[in-house]
């Protein structure tokens, strides 16, 4: 009897994976047959792309469907772009979809470009293409690609405060970029530093937060100037003075130059290197 039923097994098992074998043999294969068409952008197009409009459309990108044979299933897309002349050796992931056509805002394809090593605040030449897949193997297409023009806007840190007056690159303006972002020191919460050039017998004033309008965020609960750090009994270098301009700002008197200009709240110290 023991005999009977470990033949009973086994014949069980051998037609188990017969089955499984034609089951392997008769699904439906399905091969890469006509790649995905990119329409738009072309090489025609060019962006600058700043803060302010980071929630406006960018371009809208647009390609013809790739094409696989058998049985019909979903098709991904991606949207890649690259280094212009990589050929693509490192792309970059843009955003994914199933449609065939994708709105990109300013603020994504910002990020995808500070991410992946693009040059801010620079015209930069990007390369963009599709990919599609479909089934479990991926089965991947590419489409042709174009090679567009963007200069991507700097992505500052939320910690960071900020120079703005006429001893400074952007002088007394909030437009675009001109403001001059001041950054914490890596590792540290309460010492700023920042490199730039400061114009001799100017001033300027430390703004604490950023609204990223051209009207500015100006106002005195938002800003430090040359007094409140005087009555906090903190040291200044002898460079800077107050400006005694209605606002008390600081004013620079050292040469015009590249320095390094530094508030350590820790030590209270501020000092022009």
């Amino acid at each position: 009897m023991k005999n009977i039923y470990k033949i009973l097994i086994a014949f069980i098992g051998v037609l188990a994976v017969s089955c499984n074998a034609d089951d392997v043999d008769n699904r439906p294969v399905i091969e890469a047959e006509t790649a995905p068409v990119l329409l738009t952008p072309k090489s025609d197009f060019s962006i600058v792309l700043s803060k302010e409009t980071e929630k406006n459309v960018a371009t809208t990108v647009t390609w013809n469907k790739a094409t696989y044979t058998g049985k019909q299933t979903i098709v991904n897309y991606t949207i890649q772009i690259a280094k212009a002349g990589t050929s693509f050796a490192n792309p970059i992931t843009l955003m994914n979809t199933t449609a065939i056509s994708q709105e990109v805002t300013v603020e994504e394809l910002n990020s995808a470009l500070v991410n992946g090593g693009f040059i801010e605040k620079a015209v930069n030449s990007v390369d963009i293409r599709i990919k599609s897949a479909v089934g479990a193997s991926g089965i991947p297409q590419y489409s042709n690609f174009f090679t567009i023009k963007a200069t991507p806007y700097h992505v500052p840190l939320a910690s960071s405060h900020w120079l703005v007056g006429g001893a400074t690159p952007g002088g007394w303006s909030w437009d675009g970029d001109a403001e001059t972002e001041f950054p914490l020191v890596a590792g540290e919460t309460k010492i700023y530093k920042v490199s730039l050039v400061l114009k001799s017998g100017e001033g300027f004033r430390e703004f604490l937060a950023n609204d990223f309008t051209s009207g500015g965020n100006w106002g005195a609960t938002n800003s430090h100037n040359y007094t409140y750090y005087a009555d906090a009994g903190y040291t200044i270098d002898s460079e800077l003075e107050n400006a005694n301009d209605g606002d008390k700002n600081f004013k620079y008197t050292g040469p015009t130059g590249l320095r390094v200009f530094k508030i350590d709240n820790v030590a209270k110290t501020i000092t022009v290197d």
